[in-house]
């Protein structure tokens, strides 16, 4: 038994010494002291002049606030309470539903791709000149990020300006409405909607956060156009655990006479689409394939890697279509019959403007099948978190890694780096993984690093440290098992009987207390941007380290979680900390 390091929670002191079990003894972890300075969740006095860590501390107290948290669980079992409250806190902060009308907004849900679809969207009709404004979810690196005006992240002062406005009406408010306050999501949504009302944009790309009827995105009325990208299970403790279910939520964003976009979807969330169209009465159309639209430039290329990004972009297209015809073309009827019981119509392909392929081409959208090389190093990071979305990303690494490989001036050796959060089924993305080949399994929770200045934006309460340890433990355990690499006859038994045939290579396993050590490690002082105090690790995860300074290349697969992604990317980027 090794003993863990303390841990912190909540305002950053140390809780307590946790035992690792034997099969920790595998991992890179000594015993180590995670200390930081204090970032407290007491809420932050409204003070002009009030710092950007300032505003973010007090953002996080939304986080662990316990009448919020008191609220959620409420609403859980009585989901419609959602939106009244949502409602409350809107008006309570000086905004109307009608004030939401004004901001043409287009919005989108779906299950994978529903980021990369609004990126897209995004970019097209900024391209054509329009000052937009996107909120979106998580953010990787900053809070900041998910509030954009013309693509970028709102500068740190505006953040700060705006983000006191309207959390000191909140908090002024509060005692009259029982002590309550939003929760962290619901009041980035609010936040959001004041920084696009006040910054006066032509439209605002709206990214659902999860689900969609019972969203406190949906208490937008009238948006101009609404999306759904693809379908999958996820969140199954609040959206339930069928497609069906699922579908049923997305389609909640769906509203009476307005154009609504489906890419192809399993028959049986289709069939639930269909019926809540039907039941809205909203125009629902599917969307054809990236190849039917006819360019004059041939083939589309876009901004963003991935056979599975052509769906999103044929959605992207379909959704900025519509909204530029009402824009510019107000008088236009736009087809207004809602679907039959049959199947549902296909949307109509049309020639994209050289605006529109241009736009398609420039989009970025960070941490989703994004390759950066530093020197022998090359990092494929890809936030797949699902079953569909980790299907997408093994086939995007593999076909990408694989481009890399034939280009190679000598050995390759192939990491995995992962984490997954929540409810996610760690082991059957593994099956999924375990055919790309990796020489080494790298496992760490999602905390940036041991020894850190206050980073508020990447804290987060609602998980104790020791919950996310040993979820990393349960996480190497079981690719040990599903891999060939457990150890006695139980675990031979368990995969004999079980499992079918794998790849005879089995990777080597360690886990790391942070991002950053699992990082050095991995890059044996070969990437500049990792040149600070390393954590100190055992004699024998130095040894095992030899393939990684022998090979002449090492790539990286860093997936299972954005929070891990965004925690990479504040490493491998420094700029994007700034």
């Amino acid at each position: 038994m090794v003993w863990l390091w303390r841990v912190l929670r909540g305002s950053w002191e140390p809780a307590a010494r946790l035992g690792w079990r034997d099969s920790a003894c595998r991992s890179a972890s000594l015993s180590v002291s995670i200390s930081a300075r204090s970032c407290s969740t007491k809420t932050a006095p409204h003070i002009p002049g009030m710092e950007y860590q300032d505003a973010i501390c007090t953002l996080n107290t939304l986080q662990t606030n316990a009448g919020a948290l008191k609220q959620v669980r409420r609403e859980r079992s009585h989901p419609q309470l959602q939106l009244q409250a949502m409602r409350s806190f809107l008006n309570r902060a000086g905004i109307t539903v009608e004030e939401l009308d004004h901001l043409n907004i287009i919005h989108v849900t779906g299950t994978k791709g529903k980021g990369s679809t609004c990126a897209f969207t995004e970019q097209v009709l900024r391209s054509y000149g329009f000052r937009t404004g996107f909120y979106s979810s998580p953010h990787l690196v900053q809070v900041r990020e998910r509030i954009r005006i013309n693509g970028q992240p709102i500068r740190k002062e505006l953040f700060t300006k705006y983000f006191w406005q309207v959390y000191g009406r909140l908090d002024e408010t509060k005692e009259a409405h029982g002590g309550t306050m939003p929760a962290y999501f619901r009041f980035l949504t609010i936040l959001a909607f004041h920084v696009f009302l006040q910054e006066k944009v032509d439209l605002a790309v709206i990214e659902v956060g999860i689900g969609g009827a019972y969203d406190c995105t949906n208490i937008i009325r009238s948006p101009w156009v609404c999306g759904i990208s693809s379908l999958g299970i996820d969140h199954t403790q609040i959206l339930g655990d069928t497609i069906e279910q699922i579908a049923w939520q997305k389609g909640g964003i769906f509203k009476s006479g307005v154009p609504a976009f489906t890419v192809r979807q399993p028959e049986d969330a289709m069939a639930v689409l269909r019926d809540r169209a039907k039941e809205i009465q909203c125009p629902l159309r599917v969307c054809p394939e990236l190849d039917d639209y006819q360019a004059d430039c041939g083939p589309l290329r876009l901004g963003l890697a991935g056979q599975h990004q052509r769906a999103n972009a044929s959605l992207a297209l379909q959704l900025s279509h519509t909204w530029l015809q009402r824009r510019c073309l107000p008088d236009k009827a736009f087809p207004s019959d809602s679907v039959d019981n049959g199947s549902i119509p296909q949307a109509a392909s049309f020639k994209p403007s050289p605006v529109m392929v241009k736009g398609l081409a420039d989009t970025e959208w960070p941490g989703r099948n994004q390759t950066l090389k530093h020197g022998a190093l090359t990092y494929f990071l890809d936030g797949a978190h699902t079953m569909r979305s980790m299907q997408a990303c093994v086939q995007w690494f593999r076909e990408t890694a694989a481009q890399h490989e034939r280009n190679a001036s000598g050995p390759v050796c192939r990491i995995l780096l992962f984490n997954a959060t929540g409810d996610r089924d760690s082991a059957a993305m593994f099956k999924l993984l375990l055919p790309c080949q990796f020489d080494f399994a790298v496992f760490c929770p999602n905390i940036t690093e041991t020894v850190a200045s206050c980073n508020a934006d990447q804290q987060n309460f609602n998980v104790s440290v020791e919950n996310m340890l040993t979820r990393c433990l349960d996480n190497e355990q079981s690719w040990r098992l599903h891999s060939g690499a457990g150890d006695g006859d139980e675990a031979r038994l368990l995969i004999e009987a079980g499992l079918p045939r794998l790849p005879e290579k089995r990777a080597e396993t360690l886990v790391f207390p942070c991002i950053l050590s699992a990082l050095q490690w991995i890059a044996q002082n070969r990437d500049a941007t990792l040149d600070r105090a390393a954590v100190p690790v055992k004699p024998n995860v130095k040894d095992k380290a030899a393939a990684l300074r022998q090979a002449a290349h090492i790539h990286v697969l860093v997936t299972g979680s954005l929070h891990l992604v965004g925690g990479v990317l504040k490493h491998l980027d420094p700029a994007s900390s700034k």
